[in-house]
């Protein structure tokens, strides 16, 4: 692929509600449309005043991030004929003050994945690491994201965890 253009339409919805007269009172409410796609709305994060009920873009970014890895990895098991079960992963983003800047500092992905019985166990453990390299949106951001694997088969025989950054 030499270039991809992807569009989005961010509006401010929480205008509505009134203008930004004051740090506590506005309302960080959006909605973000895609075409051909339904409408999602967000905040911002608690912390910064937002609605604890919508999506915020710390959230937006480490779903981001995860269902990334998972579609590469699904990707590259399937390409190895490696038959994936399920897929589940409990990611952790981390948010702190780094050289004067609030910010990611690092993303934990663990997923736990369940491959039919008969498959490659250890290769469908290393494929995490293919799916790490070949994820647009990890291969995006400017912090560590790090994954620990679970890889088990469908009857419970499992593998020890594979760690990689």
């Amino acid at each position: 692929m030499a270039e991809a253009h992807y569009r989005a339409k961010l509006i401010w919805s929480g205008g509505a509600l009134g203008p930004t007269k004051s740090v506590e009172s506005y309302s960080r409410e959006f909605r973000a449309e895609i075409d051909g796609k339904p409408a999602m709305r967000g905040s911002a994060d608690p912390a910064f005043h937002g609605d604890p009920a919508l999506y915020d873009p710390e959230d937006l970014l480490l779903v981001a991030l995860s269902s990334c890895h998972m579609l590469s990895y699904l990707a590259v098991c399937a390409h190895a004929g490696i038959a994936v079960l399920s897929y589940e992963d409990p990611a952790i983003g981390t948010l702190a003050r780094k050289d004067g800047r609030v910010r990611f500092t690092d993303v934990l992905l663990q997923p736990k994945v369940v491959v039919e019985a008969g498959s490659d166990i250890e290769k469908a453990r290393t494929l995490h690491q293919k799916a790490h390299d070949i994820c647009v949106i990890v291969n995006s951001v400017n912090f560590p994201v790090r994954h620990e694997a679970e890889v088990a088969f469908a009857a419970g025989e499992s593998l020890p965890s594979g760690r990689s950054e």
